[in-house]
């Protein structure tokens, strides 16, 4: 029996409790030197914080440093709940089964994903850990809501030893389809693990729909609609299990604020007059990630020059390639064959007072991309496999006047709402030449009627309903099929 599953029933405080690999905070130093914690701004963050305050919840996660054990603070309305992880687990639980192991599998194997039963060990004593955390901090009949492909053992070993809790799990990524999960050693482990959650959200309802054909093949509970009856050994139901699609937003609110912003919109401008005051300016924003397709991007825009679609004098392709997982091998590789490519096509079409791709290997804070947003006339989405693609909706919410055109891949969770973007097949270079080409030349009505279209789509279904719909469906779910 794990060490979460033979602990004793312990009740905390906290009604609403949330379980991710990291916590909602960045360590800072001061100027004189002082340490204090700042609120992260990603959309999750932004999207549970008021659940988090009302109900005075906790959040359980690892706070970034190996090797240093934290008491449980409090910030900014939430207790934050510090797990301990070794220099070793960040190595083998998080670079090496997360994302050297389930990444790639998850993203259509698109680079070979590593299987080693080290790694899966460590992931399994990290998972216990983080439930052991949650179990002791939720009150009696609390909400649990667990994050993310790192902790997906998480809601059985919790429900092993907290049944009156009511959890919900959440996959921000893909869920691969039953012929590639079929890869994965330890298949029915994971599998049985997300079926501890009353309720297990995915992106799109193919990911779901994958999920629950996973579970038929290699677990064999009955399903019945989207609803997993979980039984024991001897065929009785013990509880049920429901899998459902809430796809993911963004803080709509605070894009089009900051897109109304003066000093934003002249940081805009400005950006376009560093650029020469192109005619056209396209712009790409991703983590430097190999599913995100930027291979494929440039090998199409540099096509485009080559052929003289499109013309260095008139043109500039911005492409912002933020650092990510650089200890792990295939993304040092990546790194090297990107940087190479902005090399070759700088160094064939480059003018003394013109450059083709401004390459930009940094992160920047939310003020900046909104001002590239706006800079930006077409937006360039070409991931390979995406869960959602966050960017492109908050490119969308940024163009508040309703003019640029928006380029996105179908493999993206983002085109089953963007529905008008130029949808593309990004390893058609072909069809991705010809995608670009038609935002560039959209007729400005056309452009207008289909960002319109894109950003009431957006507006409509911001981070906060998201988090409403998911705790509101879990809240109402009933043990009966």
């Amino acid at each position: 029996m794990s060490p979460a599953a033979s602990a004793q029933p312990e009740f905390g405080e906290f009604e609403f409790v949330v379980v991710s690999n990291r916590l909602p905070v960045d360590r800072v130093t001061d100027d004189d030197g002082t340490t204090g914690w700042r609120r992260s701004p990603g959309g999750l963050v932004t999207a549970l914080a008021p659940v988090m305050e009302k109900a005075d919840g906790a959040w359980v996660g690892w706070h970034g440093a190996p090797d240093e054990k934290l008491k449980p603070f409090h910030n900014k309305g939430m207790q934050l709940v510090p797990v301990e992880l070794s220099l070793r687990e960040v190595e083998f639980y998080y670079e090496g089964f997360s994302n050297a192991t389930l990444w790639p599998l998850y993203h259509d194997v698109i680079a070979p994903p590593e299987f080693h039963r080290h790694w899966w060990d460590s992931y399994r004593r990290v998972n216990e850990r983080f439930a052991t955390a949650a179990a002791k901090v939720a009150a009696e009949g609390a909400t649990v809501w667990v994050q993310d492909y790192q902790l997906q053992l998480v809601p059985k070993l919790l429900r092993e030893v907290r049944p009156d809790l009511k959890i919900g799990f959440f996959n921000h990524i893909p869920f691969p389809p039953v012929e590639i999960f079929a890869q994965m050693p330890w298949r029915r482990q994971v599998l049985e693990g997300l079926l501890g959650a009353d309720l297990v959200g995915f992106q799109r309802t193919g990911d779901t729909s994958n999920f629950l054909r996973c579970v038929r093949r290699y677990v064999g509970h009955p399903i019945k609609a989207q609803q997993v009856d979980v039984q024991d050994d001897a065929g009785r139901t013990l509880y049920f299990s429901r899998a459902e699609a809430f796809p993911i937003s963004i803080d709509v609110k605070r894009i089009s604020d900051l897109a109304e912003n003066e000093d934003v919109r002249e940081r805009a401008r400005q950006i376009r007059r560093e650029l020469g005051d192109p005619k056209v300016v396209v712009l790409g924003v991703d983590r430097l990630d190999y599913t995100k397709g930027i291979g494929h991007r440039l090998k199409a825009y540099g096509e485009l020059l080559e052929d003289g679609r499109i013309k260095v004098e008139n043109s500039a392709l911005i492409q912002v390639a933020s650092p990510s997982r650089e200890r792990v091998e295939q993304y040092r590789i990546l790194r090297e064959e990107v940087e190479g490519a902005v090399g070759h096509i700088s160094g064939m079409f480059d003018t003394m007072r013109n450059t083709a791709i401004r390459y930009l290997h940094h992160s920047y804070p939310v003020e900046e991309m909104v001002a590239l947003y706006l800079a930006a006339d077409v937006m360039l989405v070409t991931a390979l496999r995406d869960g959602m693609n966050l960017v492109a909706k908050e490119y969308v919410a940024a163009r508040t006047n309703n003019q640029g055109a928006l380029v996105l891949s179908e493999f993206t969770g983002a085109a089953d709402q963007l529905r008008q973007a130029v949808l593309v097949n990004p390893h058609d270079i072909d069809g991705l030449k010809e995608a670009i080409c038609q935002a560039i030349q959209m007729d400005p009505q056309e452009a207008n009627r289909r960002m319109k279209s894109m950003r009431k789509q957006v507006l409509q279904n911001d981070v906060e309903r998201w988090s409403e719909d998911f705790l509101r469906a879990l809240q109402a779910k009933e043990d009966h099929v």
